[in-house]
């Protein structure tokens, strides 16, 4: 019997000028462990007259998590926090009750030709932390653990996997990991797993009992522990997952909560500009991404 349990396939998004591809959530699976959403970015060759940029917006009850493979995005949050992410680095930014922020490209790129490649993931928070207050952490490239088995890369970007644990402070059992190889390689790796998991092939392809999986899709494990497939040459593939949450996470476009009356409320507090419970973002506080099915005035 397959261990896959079911196949997600990449879907375009629009994100405002810019289009991403969708992962999660889907119809059929909702969240991974607590990952909530996930968006591929690019890869996009960008002109000198193109950028991203997505105005100010809110967030609560998650921790979003950036990670780069080409370019750069220049981060700003009403908390006060201005930083560039290049490739390798992580941003982790915990909503708790709420926060703001903007991500566009940085002033030194906006007229030149550019490259833009990565992921934007929202992780649930559990309940206990939904309400606390917002915070930041850029974790440098340099200080997520990396190792090589033979042939193949690790990388474990976020939480606890094969007895390591990268820096990224996150608030759940979870795990983010990059998997590189060079030549064709079987691997057995289920027991270093745990709760839900789910496998992106990025570039290259990968076999699970004798069927061959290429990019844009996510295959989505039946048990994390009997996590086993081949890896072809050169290929790519990000596992995510960890230990699903006791309640459901509700989510309404940025906003995500077990408790679907705080998400109500965040709906009225964005729609009234009600700077108390999201502050303005210092540097970046003359647009702002209205409620959805809101004109702004």
């Amino acid at each position: 019997m397959s261990n896959i349990g079911l196949i997600i396939e990449e879907k375009a998004a629009d994100i405002g000028n810019f289009l991403v591809g969708r992962l999660l959530p889907f119809r059929q699976k909702r969240a991974v462990g607590p990952f909530v959403f996930i968006d591929h970015m690019g890869p996009a060759a960008l002109k000198d007259y193109q950028n991203l940029d997505v105005p100010p917006h809110p967030h609560i009850g998650l921790s979003t998590l950036t990670y780069l493979l080409e370019g750069a995005i220049f981060h700003r949050d009403s908390i006060g926090n201005a930083v560039e992410i290049a490739p390798g680095a992580v941003n982790w930014m915990t909503a708790g009750k709420g926060i703001v922020h903007s991500e566009r490209t940085p002033e030194y790129l906006r007229e030149t030709e550019k490259n833009l490649h990565g992921f934007q993931i929202w992780v649930g928070l559990p309940k206990q932390v939904e309400q606390q207050d917002p915070t930041f952490f850029h974790i440098e490239a340099d200080a997520i653990p990396v190792w090589q088995e033979e042939d193949t890369q690790y990388k474990l970007i976020a939480g606890e996997a094969f007895g390591r644990k990268s820096p990224v402070p996150v608030h759940s059992r979870l795990f983010f990991i990059e998997i590189k190889t060079k030549t064709a390689r079987k691997l057995t790796i289920g027991k270093d797993l745990y709760g839900e998991a789910a496998l992106y092939v990025l570039e290259g392809t990968v076999n699970i009992e004798g069927n061959p999986y290429g990019s844009k899709q996510l295959l989505i494990a039946k048990e994390a522990n009997l996590c086993t497939f081949e890896m072809n040459e050169n290929t790519t593939v990000y596992l995510f997952g960890g230990e699903p949450f006791d309640e459901e996470r509700f989510i309404y476009w940025n906003f995500v909560n077990s408790d679907k009356a705080l998400i109500e409320e965040a709906k009225v507090n964005w729609e009234n500009q009600h700077h108390d419970a999201f502050p303005l973002v210092p540097g970046d506080e003359q647009e702002y991404v209205p409620l959805p099915g809101t004109v702004r005035t």
